[in-house]
């Protein structure tokens, strides 16, 4: 398996978040690619640089309007008086309006933000941009005849919607694999997000859709971020109704309850019948994570990939969350060397 990875995610550094209250330093920090590149070039995965790409395959699931906005807000930040980095001190709320976007960068990062733990550093946007290249290439490495290919994006992706972004995300980079694989040449994919955290942004993204099924294993809304989506009932829209299946987990829930409500999730993507996953690949699941509570520890790894390979589908792991830094990077290493052992 070969993995995609670009040193230009440290350009993403600094600053802090509002976690639970407190203005704490950001748990998404430089550290965390570092660690899973030096586990998975032990493992033995061949690591390349990402391929360049344009534009437009990002706009294929973002909004024009707000990747304008990620990629010029620094600029408009410097351009009154400002430095460091950006949070926003207001959102647009449920009794705000939604339909105006304010012209002055205070507003517009009310207006795309949606939580106070996402800052924007100068570098930020070379650093998104470089993350969802590396998506970009292993989708495209898949969709050339690879088996798997696997992408240490940094920043991770699967809080971003189409138009809003939060929860250290910016682009959601396993939508925008799933929108390339879609458009060479596999008609039905199936994102499969293993975070801690519900991906709500790829639920969103794909919310009105058929052809990309969201299918997500995470802890309860009911006490976890982002709080506001991932219920059991949300089930999709339009053309996408019943194509959204979420399963949430209690605090606390140890690998039994865990591994089996995996099956049940493989169970409903071998129903659907893809032609490819894409796997955002979070391991805050782990029992030493500082900001989840599951209780999964580093012997489980290798089983979730096990499972994984079950599917017998081409599949493209995207780097998500995991914050227990020292361990990061073996349990990415884990679950892929599972994946391939399995196959």
């Amino acid at each position: 398996m070969k993995a995609v990875y670009s040193p230009l995610h440290s350009r993403h550094d600094g600053g802090k978040e509002l976690h639970r209250g407190e203005l704490v330093p950001c748990y998404e920090m430089p550290v965390r690619a570092d660690y899973i590149l030096s586990a998975v070039q032990t493992a033995g995965l061949e690591v390349i640089k990402p391929r360049p790409f344009a534009l437009e395959t990002v706009l294929k699931v973002h909004d024009a309007a707000f990747v304008t906005f990620l990629r010029t807000a620094f600029d408009q930040w410097k351009a009154i008086g400002k430095d460091g980095f950006m949070l926003p001190s207001g959102f647009a709320a449920r009794s705000m309006r939604q339909d105006v976007i304010p012209p002055g960068i205070n507003g517009k990062l009310g207006y795309y933000c949606y939580d106070a733990g996402t800052p924007i550093v100068e570098g930020t946007w070379d650093a998104v941009l470089a993350s969802a290249h590396c998506a970009l290439t292993a989708a495209a490495l898949v969709a050339d005849g690879e088996r798997s290919a696997y992408a240490l994006c940094r920043p991770p992706g699967h809080h971003a919607g189409a138009s809003t972004y939060g929860g250290y995300c910016f682009l959601n980079n396993a939508a925008i694999a799933a929108q390339y694989l879609r458009d060479h040449g596999s008609a039905r994919v199936v994102v499969l997000d293993v975070d801690y955290h519900h991906g709500n942004g790829t639920q969103d993204i794909f919310w009105s859709r058929e052809d990309v099924m969201t299918v997500s294993v995470h802890g309860s809304p009911e006490t976890e971020y982002p709080f506001f989506r991932g219920f059991a009932d949300e089930r999709g829209e339009g053309k996408g109704e019943g194509f959204c299946h979420n399963f949430p987990l209690p605090r606390g829930t140890g690998w039994d309850e865990y591994s089996a409500t995996l099956d049940q999730a493989l169970a409903v993507i071998r129903d659907y019948a893809p032609d490819a996953v894409v796997i955002s690949l979070g391991v805050d699941t782990y029992e030493n994570d500082p900001i989840s509570a599951f209780t999964l520890g580093q012997q489980h790894y290798p089983l979730i990939g096990a499972k994984i390979a079950t599917l017998g589908l081409p599949t493209v792991f995207v780097q998500e969350g995991g914050y227990a830094v020292a361990d990061i990077g073996t349990n990415v290493a884990n679950v892929l060397t599972g994946f391939e052992q399995a196959e």
